[in-house]
């Protein structure tokens, strides 16, 4: 698992990526950027799911840019690894942060406020 597309070294294919990930970011109260087989993706995708929360994930091994938006995502919020989680266009970072979000009550009104849970939901936190 290396950088080994030679057209993440162009600096219009960064930018066009650094662009991409902007825009998809922009485009949703919560996003997720994931692989589908990683463990970690799948338990933060879970937990939304769970808090019912509506999110937007992409699958980075599923698309074809993928190798370009993660390299553009570590240039923009410096983490290359994933999930990478965006509430309200804010970084939040990975599992181990949006678990703690979560485990810290903190997690719901973030994504209440972002639109991503109706106003009067009764979940708090879970434990997953």
């Amino acid at each position: 698992m290396g950088i080994s597309s030679s057209s993440s070294s162009n600096p219009e294919s960064r930018a066009m990526a650094l662009a991409k990930a902007k825009e998809i970011v922009a485009s949703a109260p919560v996003v997720v950027f994931s692989k589908s087989y990683c463990p970690f993706c799948v338990r933060v995708k879970k937990l939304f799911e769970q808090l019912g929360a509506s999110f937007k994930a992409i699958e980075m091994d599923v698309e074809s840019d993928g190798a370009e938006l993660q390299n553009a995502l570590k240039e923009w919020t410096g983490q290359r690894t994933v999930p990478n989680v965006f509430i309200k266009g804010k970084h939040i970072g990975g599992c181990d942060d949006t678990m703690a979000l979560n485990t810290q009550g903190k997690l719901v009104p973030l994504l209440t406020e972002a639109g991503a849970i109706a106003g009067g939901s009764s979940k708090s936190t879970v434990t997953a």
